[in-house]
């Protein structure tokens, strides 16, 4: 890792090459799109020397990505000798998504522009989720956040992300749900349901997994280019980041935190999500005859009785400590994230708390990662379900575009 600021280009990092045939435009302009996503304004100048394309392929790139609305101009630089250079923005109403959270407890429905900024949302509770209530919700709620986009704009929505649980129904004894209304996630083809609301081209992914994507393209901080993130929901979930992508896995499980085995208190090993999600903590309230409800309604105002989240913050810790040991053993992640529906100062406290209890474990033959928190927060699932559509339209899918030197 090197100290320089995330939004700095580095002429002397390595950078994936572009090319100057005409046939890879489009690959051109998506390598075009993701620097300037990754590093901020930046000059035609700043984009040739990063990348290896002539100066005159740059400049018809950045033309014809300026026509379609997609960058902006800013204030031209002026420098010592030549011709002032101008640096070019990502455009915020250059295109927008949807992105749709499917949660055990809620559903979000949200509209980010092209920069990821948050231009709308919406937000149903209910007790466990069905087709027919999400469906409900996303026909119900849709027209209204379309109705409040700026004028000219609605034709520029490219799509819509949705993160979800997998195999809903295998969790009933978890939600407390009946089985049978739960097995219609089954039979249901919700993809194609969706697709037919929106009218747009619908893409589902895991919700934990699409909440590590939102870190990886809208994440504020520098990451290394193998990070292992853990999302603290109903139940806890994970993601994985291998050479700057996304890994998924074969079924689009991968980094499925929450079955892994870890010690409790009693040293017994049982699942990291009966320990670390926020199920046990509503259960905790509930059995000191406490309401949970409010734990997913807004995820910013808390008031906790303090040894119960005490309790909870320390057990979570333990577990996930102890996930982080194996992990680092199997992948050698360079940073563990922790995030999740949760207040900011529950998130820093579990995270410390974590951090402390994996520096007391064995480590030998181990190369301890950064523990630290995410940087997305409790909509890390629905913006990460609208950046689907965002980079399968405009970002490279391959890894990191610059690489430590």
């Amino acid at each position: 890792m090197t100290d320089r600021s995330p939004t700095e280009p580095t002429a002397a990092a390595p950078v994936a090459r572009g090319s100057n045939q005409s046939g890879m435009r489009a690959h051109n302009e998506r390598l075009v799109l993701s620097l300037v996503r990754q590093y901020g304004a930046l000059a035609k100048s700043d984009i040739a020397r990063m990348t290896g394309l002539s100066a005159q392929t740059v400049s018809v790139i950045m033309r014809a990505l300026e026509q379609d609305g997609l960058l902006m101009r800013g204030e031209p630089q002026r420098g010592r000798i030549g011709q002032p250079s101008v640096p070019m923005s990502l455009a915020p109403d250059g295109a927008f998504f949807l992105g749709l959270k499917i949660g055990r407890r809620s559903a979000d429905l949200i509209l980010a522009d092209f920069t990821g900024q948050l231009r709308a949302m919406k937000r149903r509770t209910y007790r466990y989720p069905t087709p027919n209530a999400v469906l409900g919700f996303l026909a119900e709620t849709l027209p209204e956040i379309r109705a409040g986009m700026p004028s000219g704009t609605q034709d520029r929505i490219s799509g819509m992300g949705v993160a979800m649980p997998f195999e809903l129904w295998s969790w009933v004894q978890y939600i407390g749900a009946p089985q049978s209304a739960m097995d219609a996630w089954r039979s249901r083809d919700i993809a194609a349901e969706l697709t037919e609301v929106v009218g747009l081209p619908v893409t589902i992914q895991n919700d934990a997994t699409a909440a590590c994507g939102a870190e990886l393209v809208f994440g504020t901080s520098e990451k290394p280019n193998d990070f292992l993130y853990f999302y603290c929901g109903f139940f806890i979930g994970g993601g994985l980041v291998i050479n700057g992508q996304l890994f998924t896995g074969r079924n689009g499980n991968a980094a499925g935190v929450g079955p892994m085995p870890v010690p409790g208190r009693d040293g017994r090993m049982r699942r990291l999500l009966t320990v670390a999600s926020l199920s046990t903590l509503a259960g905790a309230l509930e059995s000191a005859g406490q309401p949970s409800d409010f734990l997913w309604e807004n995820p910013e105002e808390w008031v906790l009785p303090p040894a119960i989240l005490e309790t909870w913050i320390e057990d979570a810790a333990q577990g996930l400590a102890a996930a982080i040991l194996s992990a680092s053993a199997l992948v050698e992640p360079g940073a563990v994230l922790i995030d999740g529906w949760m207040p900011q100062s529950i998130r820093a406290a579990l995270t410390e708390r974590t951090r402390a209890v994996f520096h007391s474990l064995d480590l030998a033959g181990i190369e301890p990662p950064v523990i630290r928190e995410g940087t997305v927060g409790a909509g890390a699932r629905a913006l990460g379900a609208a950046a689907i559509p965002l980079s399968q339209r405009y970002l490279l899918e391959t890894g990191p575009m610059l690489t430590e030197g």
